[in-house]
């Protein structure tokens, strides 16, 4: 008979009766085996609890030492990936994967980097200490035993590094490529020579440009009169040629081109011994012109403010860091020689130039035509001196880089009481210009006024060019015209913008910008809509080694 009692301590005694007997086999062996607790028979073995403590110290032992074995062997594995090893520790004994512990400590690592300040170095002792490429990042990181906060620190410190190279090499590459705008290239300056020998040594050179019989055309007010101001004779060729080519009634064209004397030999001759089919062409030198004192005073106190404007941008931009003196690309097209050329700012004398014509269009050297300009000459200006357009082939009001406030300082309270921030200057380059209209007006005594204006104030009214006191001088003087007779910009890079399909409708391309389509500067993509008007073919051209 067996008899267990239980109570809330455990398990007290267990009682199995003498008279309980186990038999095997055939009944020849019994066994009798008897368990009590205080107080029982001698004959009955008594087990306590504490004889099952030593088995579990044993097997709790084994477990520890196993857990020891496995923790030691994750950190160890860990040491290389995890800036702090107990982080890993968890992830990986409470079931995150290796994954999921890497993405989590090197999203903190960047995070700590990227609040660690704008160099981003973390702790790094210097610059010149920093790996130059990727392989060499992944050898110092490898070699040292290096954890992640150490490589977030370290690649941002690399990467501002590269950056800040990045940034003075694209300065560096802005100032090579405006310097690149200033230089004549030689095959440009070998015409001028050898076309000034050729006038010296050829009478056909020296020749009457117009001939006899069409010099009365020069003032007849029925003819289309085209001006153009410029001291280059390849880039005056192609606005005659690009002209006479789009012209719908060629015959009825004039153009007075007027030159520097030390160009106006070579240009007579270019002309003289080049046909010009249909038109008729005159060459004038500044030289031959017999202004009266007045005039001449007027236009020596206007370049010589000019140049002390431009001047006065340079030393600045000298004075200035690298960092802040070319933030601006626009800056630099100011160190252009055309800032204080008299030619770019003799337009404002276009009535004393040609006293005897009463319209004119205006067109830059840089320019290309494209489409017929006839309807022009007949355009109604209603009462105003010029007609120009606003736009430029990016939509109506669209003007980048144009408006006032990119070329007026408007911290000066004598333009910010005068102009309007937002508004958008008109296009210099292609205008049809009433010059009866103009004389009526008082338009070049107001760009002398503004001009004195700039020298009294220290320069510092608007950025150089003849474009904004010429904005002032002609303000309530402008009719606008269709922005399809006009699109300019073309020799600055931004120009990439503009759809293929404007360029082909427009009437006439402006270069204006550093970016020249004679220069290898020049955009590719549209130096064809220039370069198709060249004459390779000429005499000169060939022995110069000009092409396109």
């Amino acid at each position: 008979m067996m008899k267990l009692y239980i109570s809330a301590t455990g398990i007290k005694k267990l009682t199995i009766s003498s008279s309980a007997a186990v038999t095997s086999g055939g009944g020849g062996l019994g066994l009798l085996v008897g368990m009590k607790g205080k107080g029982s028979s001698p004959g009955i073995r008594r087990i306590s609890y504490r004889t099952l403590l030593l088995p579990a110290i044993l097997v709790l032992g084994l477990l520890l030492s196993l857990l020891f074995f496995r923790i030691t062997f994750i950190m160890l594995e860990s040491a290389a990936f995890c800036s702090s090893s107990i982080g890993c520790l968890g992830w990986r004994i409470f079931g995150g994967s290796d994954s999921a512990v890497l993405r989590e400590e090197l999203m903190l690592a960047l995070l700590e980097a990227t609040s660690d300040g704008e160099d981003g170095k973390g702790g790094i002792e210097s610059s010149t200490s920093l790996p130059s490429s990727f392989n060499d990042l992944v050898k110092d990181m490898t070699s040292s035993g290096q954890d992640i906060k150490a490589f977030a620190f370290k690649t941002k410190a690399m990467i501002v590094k590269m950056e800040q190279l990045v940034e003075s090499a694209r300065q560096r590459e802005s100032i090579f490529w405006h310097l690149a705008s200033h230089g004549v290239p030689k095959g440009i300056h070998c015409l001028s020579l050898k076309l000034a020998e050729e006038y010296a040594e050829n009478a056909a050179a020296r020749s009457r440009l117009p001939p006899p019989q069409y010099v009365s055309r020069l003032t007849d007010p029925s003819f289309h009169h085209v001006v153009l101001l410029t001291d280059n004779v390849l880039v005056a060729s192609v606005v005659v040629s690009s002209t006479i080519k789009s012209s719908s009634i060629p015959e009825r064209l004039v153009f007075h081109i007027v030159t520097d004397k030390k160009t106006y030999t070579a240009m007579h001759a270019w002309f003289a011994v080049s046909s010009v089919n249909s038109a008729v062409l005159e060459v004038r030198g500044l030289h031959q012109y017999d202004w009266s004192h007045e005039v001449n005073i007027g236009i020596k106190e206007m370049i010589e403010i000019h140049r002390l404007i431009c001047r006065h941008k340079f030393d600045r931009m000298k004075r200035e860091t690298l960092a802040n003196e070319y933030e601006n690309d626009k800056d630099l097209q100011y160190l252009r020689p055309s800032c204080a050329s008299l030619l770019n700012h003799l337009r404002i004398y276009i009535p004393e130039l040609f006293p005897d014509l009463n319209k004119i269009i205006f067109l830059d050297d840089d320019t290309v035509v494209q489409h017929d300009l006839s309807s022009l000459w007949e355009l109604d200006l209603n009462g105003k001196v010029v007609g120009a357009a606003f736009d430029s082939g990016c939509g109506d009001g669209c003007c980048p880089g144009r408006k006032y406030k990119d070329y007026f300082n408007f911290t000066s309270p004598v333009i910010s009481s005068k102009l309007d921030y937002d508004r958008c200057g008109w296009l210099y380059g292609m205008n049809v210009f009433d010059l009866q209209a103009w004389r009526k007006t008082n338009i070049t005594a107001t760009y002398h006024h503004w001009l004195k204006l700039s020298l009294n104030s220290g320069f510092e009214l608007w950025n150089p060019g003849a474009l904004p006191p010429s904005l002032i001088a002609f303000e309530g003087h402008v009719h606008r015209i269709d922005p399809s007779w006009h699109i300019a910009g073309l020799g600055y890079r931004s120009i990439m913008n503009v759809t293929e399909s404007i360029l082909e409708n427009v009437a006439v391309v402006h270069f204006s910008g550093p970016a020249k389509p004679w220069l290898e500067i020049g955009s590719p993509e549209i130096r064809s809509l220039w370069s198709r008007h060249v004459n390779f073919s000429n005499e000169y051209v060939r022995k110069c080694g000009i092409v396109g």
